[in-house]
């Protein structure tokens, strides 16, 4: 058996492409959890009607995650989303009358699906 004295003399150790982009994160990330599947999107233009759920005159064109995605703890659902007027998503994002109106969105939508979830268990 020979003995190995410098890392020199070792066999190069060959790592594949598959190897080193293999994930082994078993929890989604934060993005992943924020993403809006076309099945999500569908049913938020449903509901909408392709009109702003603020203003209810303009064209919803955007977007609004009510619940940040560093608060998600579940995957986007629609109770999680509001579709938005331009104006309106930077009047949500950007102003602390938008914030406030966002929290209160957001706690209405936790007491709805948690009163919806103990519904379902009984």
């Amino acid at each position: 058996m020979a003995i190995v004295t410098s890392l020199a003399d070792q066999p190069a150790r060959t790592i594949t492409k598959q190897m080193q982009t293999k994930s082994s994160r078993q929890k989604p990330t934060q993005r992943q959890l924020g993403e809006i599947s076309k099945a999500v999107d569908a049913e938020l233009k449903e509901r909408s009607g392709y009109v702003c759920e603020r203003c209810r005159k303009a064209r919803a064109v955007e977007r609004a995650h009510i619940t940040g995605r560093k608060q998600l703890s579940h995957k986007t659902t629609v109770t999680d989303l509001l579709h938005l007027c331009s104006e309106c998503h930077r009047w949500l994002d950007a102003t602390p009358e938008g914030i406030r109106y966002r929290k209160e969105l957001r706690i209405k939508s936790e007491a709805i699906s948690w009163h919806g979830s103990k519904a379902t268990r009984s």
